[in-house]
């Protein structure tokens, strides 16, 4: 018996025998003058276990059975399960056993269990203005790279998460690479745009594909950009203005923390949903993002924007998608009508030779396929590969010398021999000699 349900006994007993009204053990017990009575009558028949509720000492009618408890914790003593916290161990056990708990619950037994033990709070930093989200969906989309350990060392490969954030609704659309390369970038925002279409504008860093680092002197670090010479846009910032999307640097990763924290998101929930599901490959990771994980971050993770409209542009016909996110260079067209690209020569066709060609610039297309195309102004042209011009070298005759490959010992000259013994010529000879000479 508790110390509250002993004062409870107290007073009921004094109201029985009549030191204070019912009506003053009402007021101290806090209940109605017909409880008061109702007890006084149970008191003479239960006694004094009257004052104790009737259901102490057993199990509550909303407690989960005990087989399915030990059907939870059997789960998540996996080794696959070792790092589970308790809110994915909740959901894991929904989704893969049919377990439906809720967080807390799934928190004690983990705690009992010792499967989880809750971590030391972080030091409270000072507060941090957010910023608000963009008010509709496609207005700002967030893209970024992840570097991580995806696999946890199963297969050969090394995986890059590729990933674009919706800031208005935290929509996510990403796809696994072997390489944070141009080409992989480009092929994630196409996908991108054949889903959505073209957003207003992208949020990303100033990693050299998107932005050209550009070497200053020390000298020249302090003049005005107005002063600095202009760099050629990288292939993605030229795909983005083709397209008509705006790009905007952020200046430190907390600007981007949308898409930062997503990736923290992944890579404490994603690594474990690839573990499980056994995923070993690439194609087999991109299967599960696509299917899986994708889905489910979109239908749980997703808001709804402020305003409902769509910020999305469509393509037009204008925008040839494998022209504008190809490897764009530009080349001289010579007076024979040839261009040099990549160590090679090519020749224009001479039915597509036309006015102003010679001597004009040309956009070379280099395809993510491996194609090439050669356009001017608003059409494109045929080309051929020039034959290859070799060096012909001369022969020479070979002495006997050199085809016996044998030399012949070092010997004096001899044409020094009786020189100085040979008579000279007679003065006036040598004299008619100089003057003929002359």
């Amino acid at each position: 018996m508790t110390q509250g349900e002993r004062d409870r006994l107290i007073v009921l007993k004094k109201a029985r025998k009549g030191l204070i009204t019912q009506k003053e053990a009402a007021l101290e017990l806090e209940v109605g003058e017909r409880q008061v009575r109702r007890l006084l009558d149970r008191l003479k028949e239960a006694g004094d276990r009257t004052v104790i509720h009737g259901l102490k000492g057993q199990p509550s009618n909303h407690k989960i059975d005990e087989a399915i408890r030990k059907r939870a914790v059997e789960a998540l003593s996996d080794d696959k399960c070792h790092d589970f916290g308790p809110t994915y161990a909740r959901d894991y056990l929904a989704s893969k056993r049919k377990i439906a708990i809720s967080k807390e619950t799934a928190r004690r037994w983990m705690t009992a269990e010792k499967l989880w033990r809750a971590g030391r709070r972080k030091p409270e930093k000072k507060p941090h203005v957010w910023r608000p989200r963009r008010s509709r969906w496609g207005e700002l989309v967030q893209w970024d790279t992840s570097e991580h350990d995806w696999l946890e060392g199963r297969g050969a490969e090394q995986l890059y998460l590729i990933a674009m954030i919706d800031d208005a609704t935290s929509r996510l659309w990403a796809r696994f690479a072997l390489h944070d390369s141009t080409e992989e970038n480009m092929q994630l925002l196409e996908t991108y745009l054949q889903r959505h279409g073209r957003p207003a504008a992208f949020y990303t860093d100033k990693a050299s594909l998107f932005r050209t680092a550009p070497k200053t002197a020390r000298k020249e670090r302090n003049l005005p950009c107005e002063e600095r010479e202009l760099l050629p846009p990288t292939q993605i910032e030229r795909g983005l203005r083709e397209l008509g999307i705006v790009w905007i640097a952020a200046h430190s990763p907390q600007a981007k923390g949308r898409i930062e924290r997503s990736f923290e998101t992944a890579q404490d929930r994603l690594v474990k949903d690839l573990r499980i599901a056994g995923v070993e490959t690439l194609e087999q990771a991109n299967r599960y993002l696509e299917t899986e994980f994708i889905p489910w971050w979109n239908q749980t993770l997703a808001v709804e924007p402020t305003e409902p409209q769509d910020a999305h542009r469509p393509l037009e016909k204008s925008h040839h998608l494998e022209a504008i996110l190809s490897h764009v260079e530009t080349r001289k067209i010579k007076t024979d009508y040839s261009f040099q690209f990549e160590g090679r020569q090519y020749v224009i066709e001479r039915s597509d030779i036309r006015t102003g060609l010679r001597g004009a610039s040309v956009r070379i297309e280099k395809r993510r396929d491996g194609d090439m195309a050669v356009r001017f102004e608003e059409s494109y042209l045929r080309y051929r590969l020039c034959d290859e011009n070799r060096k012909v070298e001369r022969a020479h005759p070979v002495s006997s010398t050199k085809a016996n490959n044998t030399k012949r010992p070092a010997s004096k000259s001899s044409w020094m021999e009786g020189f100085l013994k040979k008579k000279g010529p007679t003065i006036g000879k040598a004299i008619a000699i100089s003057n003929a000479n002359s």
